[in-house]
């Protein structure tokens, strides 16, 4: 479904990146792997792509530094000669209450998740123009939507990415270019794994389906916002969540 197209997944070394780039190699796509630290975590992944028949490249860019992001850009050109998809999946967290909040736990989470979207956005869209092609799809989160206790900063990141996406979709729709955010609820990693079994109980009665997201039902959604069955969506934030959102 992806053959011959060229996917970046940003954070795509561990996590929900991980099963983004190993779905989307599964359906053929070229994929490059940034990381920021996690380099012997970003070959596995290579590893794991090579060995499904797909071509794979890792990157370390910090996608929150301008020139870093161009570069990343300009690497996956120079080796695949040619960006289709783009995945602004990385992120991260520095949960605490607002009153504790230092001024850097705020400025780090928007710098990342938010100002590293529009980063690789603007960049990868130029070369997207060109080919009058190109599907982007963001990683928010139900929290960008309905806010959450001791999350102001993520939930703040989570939500710009929503607007970002709105406009970039407005913005590029008449290049042929698809721009949508995929908002999770509560996925099964690592930090939901390490929860008490009182907390775990108390979010999965949150939730109307009873059970937790897996990584591969984002991987899936993004597999099919990358493809060109979804070629008259654009602008939509698509919540993944059990409906825990309605």
């Amino acid at each position: 479904m992806l053959s011959g197209k060229t996917a970046i997944i940003t954070g795509g070394s561990r996590g929900i990146g991980r099963e983004i780039a190993l779905k989307l190699a599964g359906l053929g796509a070229s994929i490059v792997i940034n990381y920021t630290s996690s380099e012997e975590k970003a070959l596995k992944v290579k590893e794991e792509i090579e060995a499904l028949g797909s071509k794979a490249y890792i990157y370390k860019a910090d996608v929150s530094d301008f020139k870093e992001s161009l570069d990343l850009v300009e690497k996956t050109i120079e080796i695949f000669g040619q960006i289709d998809i783009l995945v602004n999946n990385a992120g991260i967290t520095r949960d605490t209450l607002i009153l504790r909040m230092r001024e850097e736990d705020f400025d780090d989470v928007i710098n990342v998740n938010l100002k590293g979207a529009f980063n690789m956005i603007k960049h990868a869209s130029s070369k997207m123009l060109k080919k009058r092609y190109g599907k982007i799809i963001s990683i928010s989160s139900v929290v960008g939507i309905y806010g959450n206790i001791g999350q102001a900063n993520y939930a703040a990141s989570k939500a710009g990415i929503i607007g970002l996406t709105k406009s970039a979709a407005k913005e590029l729709a008449s290049r042929g270019i698809n721009v949508n955010a995929v908002a999770p609820g509560f996925i099964e990693t690592d930090m939901t794994n390490a929860l008490n079994e009182k907390t775990k109980e108390a979010m999965l009665n949150m939730i109307p389906l009873k059970k937790y997201g897996k990584a591969s039902d984002v991987a899936n959604l993004v597999a099919f916002l990358s493809s060109d069955d979804s070629s008259y969506i654009t602008g939509q934030v698509i919540s993944i969540d059990g409906g825990l959102a309605f």
